[in-house]
């Protein structure tokens, strides 16, 4: 500085140095001396060799465009395999994109309800009668089959010729009987054993009773569920 310049060129009214009469402090390169303010994003430079080094840890904030991410970012080079099936909470996956079922799962078990009961059920109705043996099932699907079988040891007893029925109801519809079990010989209390099975097709969701009923074809004595014998009814829900 020169005595010729006058103070006043290099303060303001304020008593700051005027930014103008720097022109003769030398740059400084050392941005450890910067220690308030912001620098203009127009002196600014960015090295793009620097930007693959980018600690991703200093990005707390913003969103990257489209137009920033590669092509390949959400495409077959990226591996879903562990994606969680719990982290699809929206949306819908096109069939396309969902591989067939594999062989054999067709016909498989979804679910089995039984019963079983050890009372016995004595009767000289010609009418049908419950026996005791009644479960309730509800079908996944409409699609689905239900396999039902009953097994039981029953008692005819009275002359030559008495016989025994037995009915599976689903619901108040008969969809399978066994009429004319234990024909009779010469002799009193023939003990028979019956083996009844249905693969019905109810076609509903709703609940399904299925039960057993037996009856007397000519109005003597039948003992269903012989004494300690189980009589048992098993539903098996089919996939279709």
């Amino acid at each position: 500085m020169t005595k010729a310049r006058d103070i006043s060129d290099l303060l303001d009214a304020n008593g700051d140095v005027k930014s103008t009469a720097l022109d003769n402090v030398p740059p400084s390169n050392d941005a450890s001396a910067l220690t308030t303010g912001t620098i203009d994003n127009a002196r600014i430079s960015l090295d793009a060799n620097e930007i693959p080094s980018l600690d991703t840890a200093k990005i707390t904030s913003g969103t990257f465009v489209d137009a920033r991410m590669p092509s390949t970012v959400l495409n077959s080079n990226v591996d879903l395999t562990n994606l969680s099936a719990s982290n699809l909470t929206s949306g819908t996956i096109p069939t396309a994109r969902i591989s067939a079922l594999p062989s054999g799962v067709g016909g498989k078990v979804l679910q089995v309800v039984s019963t079983s009961t050890t009372s016995n059920v004595v009767t000289t109705s010609t009418s049908y009668v419950d026996i005791n043996l009644s479960l309730n099932i509800t079908p996944s699907a409409t699609s689905s089959k239900i396999f039902v079988i009953y097994t039981g040891t029953n008692e005819t007893n009275g002359t030559t010729g008495n016989r025994l029925a037995l009915q599976m109801l689903r619901d108040a519809t008969q969809i399978a009987d066994s009429d004319g079990i234990g024909t009779l010989g010469s002799m009193n209390g023939i003990v028979t054993s019956a083996s009844i099975s249905k693969l019905d097709a109810p076609s509903t969701t709703s609940q399904i009773t299925y039960k057993m009923q037996g009856k007397s074809n000519d109005g003597t004595v039948m003992v269903f569920n012989l004494g300690s014998s189980t009589g048992t009814l098993t539903a098996y829900e089919i996939a279709g």
